[in-house]
């Protein structure tokens, strides 16, 4: 076994690093750490890469499906489908760079994976209640405004620079999203005098800490320090709601929506790379509106 793992290693090393200049940081770190989980299944089966066929790689996801979270509960079929993604991928690299002869993943069926609607969203009362109720000025403000006007995703959010954002023709540019991909957003009025106002205040005393425009005391933020705040608005605001940073792109997403935005300016305004995934919210509409008709309609109701 221990001669397995010498040869693996290198390979995933490598792997590794092609991985970090293809996809950006969140992505690297998840592929990485599945291709480990992988090559440990694989190294405990006393195979190396080259001996690896599609029964194999059957039998890994077999394997996924059997176990268990700490709680308990079984691997999603999302979660099953991002890992084994994961390995077709480690294993197009290994056979790109000539380490394998064959893919044993180019005919594996993957997991199906349901279409589930977004779990929360919030109401225009709701969202107005969450973001006023922080301190004008304040980070907090200027964080929860630029999550409402854009829709962006909290990475893309920490990553932004004061030089990213143009508040006088309010414009924000998101460089290198998901996909590597930079976009122009635009700027709500409240939201870009929540900025100018954070800038002109808070930011300024901080500039020397990080090149990041939102900035904590100790510097840069994370996506968690981000999420805690954002919770805290909102029970803060009394909003029963489990809201994260992700409940407010849905809400942006819903609200155009709702407000007669068409399903591909939103594609555009969301970064989303397949309009597949942007339709979803036209499901939401169609769940509010079935609710609508139930209760409304002479007709409706279940009785």
């Amino acid at each position: 076994m221990s001669a397995l793992v010498g040869r693996t290693e290198p390979l995933l090393q490598q792997f590794e690093e092609w991985a970090s200049q293809q996809f950006s940081p969140r992505t690297c770190e998840h592929y990485s750490a599945d291709a480990r989980g992988f090559a440990m299944w694989m190294v405990r089966a006393g195979l190396g890469f080259a001996d690896v066929h599609l029964e194999d790689v059957q039998r890994y996801q077999g394997a996924l499906f059997a176990r268990k979270k700490l709680n308990g509960q079984a691997l999603s079929p999302a979660t099953i489908a991002v890992k084994i993604e994961a390995v077709r991928c480690l294993y197009r690299f290994l056979l790109k760079r000539h380490h394998v002869l064959f893919d044993p993943c180019s005919s594996i069926d993957m997991p199906r994976v349901p279409k589930t609607l977004p779990r929360v969203t919030l109401t225009l009362g709701e969202a107005k209640r969450i973001i006023e109720r922080q301190e004008v000025g304040s980070m907090e403000r200027a964080i929860l405004e630029t999550l409402y006007a854009t829709g962006i995703r909290v990475s893309e959010l920490i990553a932004l620079r004061p030089e990213d954002v143009d508040v006088e023709e309010r414009v924000v540019r998101v460089i290198q999203g998901k996909g590597g991909k930079d976009r122009n957003l635009p700027l709500t009025r409240a939201a870009a005098e929540a900025v100018a106002v954070y800038l002109q205040t808070r930011r300024q005393s901080l500039s020397t800490i990080s090149p990041q425009l939102f900035l904590r005391k100790r510097g840069a933020l994370t996506r968690s320090l981000v999420a805690l705040m954002v919770r805290r608005c909102a029970t803060k605001a009394r909003v029963k709601k489990i809201v994260t940073p992700h409940v407010f792109r849905h809400t942006v997403a819903t609200h155009l929506l709702r407000n007669g935005a068409d399903i591909r300016h939103i594609q555009v305004f969301l970064g989303h790379a397949s309009l597949q995934t942007t339709e979803r919210y036209t499901r939401v509409e169609i769940h509010d509106l079935r609710k609508v008709v139930e209760k409304a309609h002479p007709r409706g109701g279940r009785a």
